[in-house]
């Protein structure tokens, strides 16, 4: 009785699994958080027919030692800053920003991470990596 049971089953959901693949949504998460200064005061940009962003750089740091690793001990310590393209899409957080944030500004951002593609003003395609914001936290001033 269990194995025709189980027959059944299998067929029903294999059956079901291999006619509405597309019906089934896959969780995922994209979320990127940056703590960091102002590379630059916001910019605010509209093209034609699209929405108006604020855009502006943000450079975090990291700092590690090399060599010993224990605490107080010698070593060399090393450093890197990266940049990182931030765009405000949404309407009062792209106004905030663009009339209160300022280059030196420490600041705390939420947002998504999102490659893409452009065409330069000598007619060159371009590929562009930007964070778009969802939150901006306003921490310090320089």
């Amino acid at each position: 009785w269990r194995r025709p049971a189980w027959q059944v089953l299998h067929q029903f959901v294999r059956h079901d699994s291999d006619t509405v693949p597309s019906l089934v949504l896959e969780r995922s998460m994209n979320r990127v958080q940056l703590l960091g200064r102002v590379g630059q005061d916001p910019i605010m940009r509209q093209v034609e027919g699209k929405n108006p962003v604020t855009i502006f750089s943000l450079a975090t740091n990291e700092m590690w030692r090399t060599g010993d690793s224990d605490v107080g001990q010698g070593g060399d310590v090393s450093q890197k800053t990266t940049w990182h393209r931030i765009s405000v899409f949404r309407p009062g957080l792209r106004d905030v920003t663009y009339q209160y944030v300022r280059k030196g500004a420490r600041i705390y951002v939420e947002g998504k991470i999102d490659y893409g593609e452009y065409t330069d003003k000598n007619n060159v395609r371009r590929q562009a990596t930007t964070i778009i914001a969802d939150n901006v936290i306003f921490l310090s001033d320089s």
